[in-house]
């Protein structure tokens, strides 16, 4: 009654193990094999007893049915049964017809040979058992394949269930691979996709959440993070999907948002489990979205279909990776980034999880193994992703940059750069591909190779010199990363082009097809794999397709495929189109537009205006403060102003779209946390300043703290140099590291200065300068200032002298310890660290500049065009469009980032690309892997072992012939004796009785012989005949003592004639041979009976 699968319906196989045994297990075997449903037999040969008769009997029965072979044995049977069991003639013949009534089921019989080598015998045993199990002919495919499933034989499955001509219908192999995934069988998830298993058609959302909720496989940590998001959990709960998005939300951080999250999926999810939206979590959040959306939720539940196997997911291995690095599978995540498609955002995703897991491991206090653990499967992944980088960038470097920049619709718009950041991939983004993208986005449209900084400054300062530099074509721009703005931007401009070219017959075209053409390719393509088979839920049949036509000066131009109404027509393009590169110079305005929206114009321009700044309050610092604000001030203010602006647009345009991840993506950055409070600090000085009175001094003093941190702030500046970067990364580590010295310090600290204030000064008054005392002096010791005078001051009872406080002596005891500790033991400590720090930081400083540059590049890339306090003009351009975008409806999107915007085709020609560098890949990892010295020494020990294990088995098959044969000429030589033994009988008494005949015919004439005579040569005869027989028995061999091996009556019995027709039953008394004829004896030579 027991099942295979709780999913299955398959009963738990039985089967009979019959080792050695005695006669009540012949009986046994006999009822198993003849019961309803028959219930199969292994048979161990060589195991002794029961089970070595029963594996003669099976070695020697026929398929058809009449055991002639084994009637013939009978007598031979019958007798090795009474020896074996020790029974009676009867019991023997009863035992004999059950072994004979065995053999009719001979094919539920399989017999199994105990190997002589020991680290065999497992895998034989129970692919034994496996393939007796399938030889009973009452399991279907589908249980079988359960059951070698069960016990992991994929070998047995590959050669016994997956057979040429065995037909599987459709959905058959599904909990297959169910059972598979959930048991973390890494070989049959390989079997059954090499068998036609579909992912897609597989991969369900019931299925999905199925494997989040199963007990199976290895412990992990996905309870632990779950709670952190959804605290107050019950006992039981059961994961959704929902929250499983949320926990993906956690871990990747920043402005990652899963899919599993996004309202549309939560949709769709509702609908297909059979829920309703409004007793979901977020029922509030449904309603609130789809209130005012095109697509209602009545319209919705009218399209979307009810089916629970709908599949949805159109990148099913993307999801069970996924899976299987929460669930800390590490082989089966592994496996899910061989297949599909994105390998390299894959592996940078996989990275990203499991670093955020060890760091929730580390933060929960769990074992440390885990974290090891984690961090290691992480560091694989790395490991994986710069290899696969490496090898694309050595195939074709312009892909690769377009793989690293294409934005990835399956991982919430990201790009591998993006995500190569979030996961802290520092070599990732050090790699010379990374690199000349960075290089070309710092850059922008410009082309230059030469004092590069000098040209920029100098095109800042005279804009007339901006025509004079070199910029990229419009086919190079279109092939950069960009931002959403600057891609409509230039399909504007495309559009403009268009209408330009009215004048050619060829290339007119209506003005409204313009229009929607430009329209359609302004859109950003949101049909992604995101939205889990929307397409197959929703039809949308109004839209329909259209060709874009590239006319011949490069125009791009839309074909409703039934003509325009001005009946514009299309020239066939020429074969040789597409190899032939346009490389169209950039307008004059867009030279302009290019060189003030580049990253480095941006940073020199905001570098500048920040040096000005710095100048003028520096000014405003420097000399009297007049009660009336003066330019300088009111300059000062408008730049404080608008940089605060600019930080609160920051916030708002940053990707996440709720209020606190977009603070916690600002703030990851440090300088925009210290920015905000320098701003905040310098307006309330500014304020205070304003008032008359002592305000306006307490204001001052604030401003000229301020101005402090305003030019500690050149480091980010300075940051952005090859050189001072590094430099600055050493000091944010070691600033970040001397706080946990100062704890140390201030203990000490403290010590010593609570001490030495209670006993120099026992008298005091309680206020605020007591606090101030216990600090002041001990803390300047430590830079050398040990206040000589103070530590033992001239005291006495004299007029004018200080009395002497009891205990003053102490005093320069305590301060002896506290110098020793604090400006020996724990100062040092701290160069120590300081110089650990320098030397770790030191050893990767181009590869830590490198990581940063990304940061750098893409903060100057969504900034404003002009700096402050110019920059409230930018400020006032985004708020009028950003009111022109609501009044007409559009929906404001937050991507800023930079990105590839490829069409479909590209898109999938740059995944077929990607696919054949991960095969690439791995045929090259191979290739090493068996070129490397381990494993070429490896393969030697392996033959090495293989060869000494032929040479033992050959040893000892020679070995075993030689006692074979010793036995045999032992047992010869023994009936050699026997037959000159018998020969010597036979002639002694032919000559006694030749004898007896001559003297009853003849007694007369012997009894004048000499008895003494006859005495003598009786004598001499004897001892010559004991001579012959000691010589002879000392030339026999003794018998060669043999190893005892374990054999079966199967391979001892060495009788040919068993291979044949008839079979005759010997005795076990040797019959002795017939006399041979004996030559005549001499007539004087005396009789044997003479002799005795």
């Amino acid at each position: 009654n027991q099942k295979l699968h709780p999913c299955t319906h398959c009963s738990t196989p039985v089967v009979c193990l019959v080792i050695e045994g005695g006669t009540n297990t012949i009986r046994a075997v006999l009822e198993y094999v003849t019961d309803t449903p028959p219930v199969p037999v292994v048979v161990c040969d060589g195991s002794g007893r029961a089970a070595d008769l029963l594996a003669f009997m099976h070695k020697y029965a026929s398929e058809n049915g009449e055991q002639t072979v084994l009637e013939s044995m009978k007598d031979y049977l019958i007798t090795t049964i009474q020896r074996t069991f020790e029974v009676g003639t009867e019991q023997a013949e009863c035992l004999y017809k059950e072994l004979l009534q065995c053999t009719y089921k001979k094919n539920l019989i399989t017999v199994f040979r105990i190997s002589d080598r020991q680290e065999s015998k497992t895998q034989e045993l129970d692919q034994t058992i496996l393939t007796a199990l399938f030889k009973s002919q009452h399991l279907s495919p589908s249980e079988q394949l359960s059951l070698a499933l069960t016990w992991n034989r994929v070998d047995i499955a590959r050669s016994e269930i997956f057979v040429y001509g065995q037909e599987w219908p459709a959905g058959a192999l599904d909990e297959a691979m169910m059972q598979a995934l959930e048991h973390d069988r890494i070989d049959f998830v390989k079997l059954l996709l090499e068998n036609g298993v579909s992912m897609r058609k597989f991969l369900t959302i019931p299925r999905l959440e199925e494997l989040y909720n199963t007990k199976q496989g290895p412990s992990n940590t996905l309870g632990y993070i779950l709670r952190d998001v959804r605290p107050h959990i019950p006992r039981g709960y059961v994961y959704t999907l929902h929250d499983i998005g949320l926990v993906i939300n956690k871990l990747m951080g920043g402005a990652y948002r899963a899919h599993y999250t996004r309202r549309k999926f939560r949709l769709i999810y509702a609908k297909v489990m059979k829920k309703s939206p409004h007793v979901h979590r977020n029922s509030a959040s449904f309603i609130r979205y789809y209130g005012n959306a095109n697509l209602t939720l009545s319209l919705l539940a009218e399209t979307l279909p009810a089916s629970k196997e709908m599949p949805l997911f159109d990148y099913p291995f993307n999801e069970l990776m996924i899976w299987a690095v929460l669930t800390k599978r590490q082989e089966m995540a592994l496996l899910m980034w061989q297949h599909g498609e994105e390998a390299l955002a894959k592996s940078l995703v996989a990275c990203k999880l499991y670093k955020a897991m060890a760091h929730e491991a580390a933060e929960d206090d769990l074992e440390t193994e885990i974290y090891e653990e984690l961090r290691n499967y992480g560091k694989e992944f790395e490991n994986i992703a710069l290899d696969l980088l490496d090898f694309c960038y050595r195939q074709d470097d312009d892909q690769t940059q377009q793989l690293l920049t294409c934005e990835l619709h399956n991982w919430s718009g990201q790009t591998c750069l993006s995500l190569a950041v979030a996961a802290n991939h520092r070599p990732l983004l050090a790699h010379p591909c990374s690199q000349i993208i960075l290089a070309d986005l710092w850059m922008g449209g410009l082309r230059t190779r030469k004092n590069t900084n000098l040209k920029v400054v100098i095109g800042l300062v005279c804009p007339i010199y901006i025509s004079q530099l070199e910029f990229k074509s419009k086919e190079e721009l279109q092939l950069m990363p960009q931002t959403e703005e600057e891609h409509l931007i230039g399909l504007e401009e495309e559009n403009e082009s268009v209408e330009n070219s009215k004048n050619n017959d060829r290339d007119r075209i209506a003005e409204a097809d313009v229009e929607k053409a430009t329209k359609r390719l302004s859109v950003r393509s949101k049909s992604s794999s995101q939205q889990f088979g929307i397409k197959a839920l929703i039809q949308q049949s109004e839209m329909q397709a259209k060709e874009t036509v590239v006319t011949e000066n490069g125009k791009v131009v839309a074909d409703n495929g039934s003509g325009s109404d001005n009946g514009s027509q299309f020239f066939a393009l020429p074969l040789d189109y597409y190899d032939i590169k346009h490389n169209r110079p950039l307008r004059l305005k867009r030279k302009f537009y290019e060189f003030y929206s580049a990253p480095i114009t941006k940073f020199w321009a905001n570098s500048i205006a920040y040096m000005v700044f710095l100048l003028v309050f520096s000014w405003v610092v420097l000399v009297k403060m007049e009660p009336t604000p003066t330019w300088q001030e009111l300059y000062c203010i408008a730049y404080i102003t608008t940089l605060g602006c600019e930080k609160i647009r920051e916030i708002i345009s940053s990707e996440p779209v709720a209020i606190s991840h977009k603070f916690a993506v600002w703030s990851w950055n440090i300088w925009n946390p210290c920015d905000a409070a320098a701003i905040i600090f310098y307006v309330i000085g500014y304020s205070l300043r304003l008032k008359p009175g002592s305000s306006m001094t307490t204001g001052r003093i604030l401003l000229c703290v301020n101005i402090a941190y305003w030019y500690l702030r050149i480091l980010r500046i300075f940051s952005v140099n090859k050189y001072l970067g590094p430099l600055v990364t050493m000091m944010g580590k070691m600033v970040k590291n001397m706080i946990y010295f100062v704890v140390l310090l201030l203990v000490v600290l403290m010590s010593f200065g609570v001490c030495r204030q209670a006993i120099l000064k026992p008298d005091e008054d309680p206020q605020w300068s007591i606090v101030r005392d216990i600090f002041f002096q001990p803390y300047f010791m430590l830079y050398g200032e040990v206040f000589a005078d103070d530590i033992n001051p001239p005291c006495g009872d004299e007029p004018g002298m200080e009395p002497c406080l009891p205990g003053r002596w102490i005093t320069p005891f305590v301060m002896s310890s506290y110098l020793l500790i604090a400006n020996i033991l724990l100062i040092n400590l701290l160069i120590a660290v300081f110089n650990n720090i320098f030397i770790e930081v030191n050893a990767i400083s181009h590869q830590v500049w490198m990581f940063q540059r990304f940061t750098v590049v893409m903060e100057y890339e969504q900034k404003p065009v002009l700096p402050p306090p110019l920059i409230a003009l930018c400020h006032i351009y985004l708020m009028l469009k950003f009111l022109r975008r609501k009044v007409q409806g559009v929906q404001e999107t937050y991507d800023n980032g930079l990105k590839l915007f490829l069409d479909s085709e590209d898109l999938e020609r740059l995944y077929d690309f990607e696919e054949e560098c991960v095969e690439g890949y791995f045929r090259e990892k191979d290739s090493k892997l068996h070129m490397s010295t381990d494993e070429r020494i490896k393969q030697t020990a392996e033959r090495a072992d293989n060869m000494y294990q032929k040479v033992e088995d050959i040893i000892q098959k020679e070995n075993t012939q030689q006692s074979s044969i010793q036995a045999v000429e032992f047992r010869i030589r023994k009936l050699e004796e026997l037959v000159e033994q018998t020969l010597s009988t036979l002639g002694v008494i032919h000559r006694f009785m030749a004898t007896h005949n001559r003297i009853r015919g003849n007694r007369t004439e012997i009894v004048g012989l000499d008895t003494d005579t006859i005495n003598l040569d009786r004598a001499r005869k004897n001892s010559e005949r004991s001579d012959i027989t000691e010589i002879s028995d000392l030339s026999l061999p003794p018998p060669v003592r043999r190893r005892p091996m374990v054999r079966s009556m199967t391979e001892v019995r060495p009788d040919p004639l068993l291979d044949g027709i008839f079979f005759t039953a010997r005795s076990h008394s040797i019959t002795e041979p017939e006399p041979t004829p004996v030559p005549e004896e001499d007539e004087n030579k005396p009789s044997e009976e003479e002799k005795y």
